[in-house]
């Protein structure tokens, strides 16, 4: 995962819905579709900006694509974050 990419995934407002709409569980592209007024290859270029940034994964199922948050990514980004509260920030 590169920080870029990240932080370019997360730029943008739908993305940052749709990583709140996974917050819930794994979604077909046409359940996350659903909630845009946008068209299908509008949400797959989103979604794969979001897979660029290893934020979401996708599964296959019969003829579904189903994609879930990969929590993993966001831990490393908290931990990156955490580090600027310093150490001293208890004492406060």
């Amino acid at each position: 995962m590169g920080f870029a990419e990240t932080f370019k995934a997360l730029s943008d407002p739908v993305r940052r819905e749709i990583l709140l709409m996974l917050r819930e569980g794994r979604m077909s592209a046409g359940d996350i579709g659903s909630h845009f007024d946008m068209t299908g290859a509008t949400i797959s270029y989103h979604l794969s900006i979001l897979k660029k940034a290893d934020l979401v994964y996708e599964t296959k199922q019969k003829n579904f694509v189903f994609y879930e948050l990969n929590t993993s990514v966001f831990e490393e980004i908290m931990l990156w974050f955490a580090q600027f509260k310093g150490e001293n920030s208890d004492e406060n």
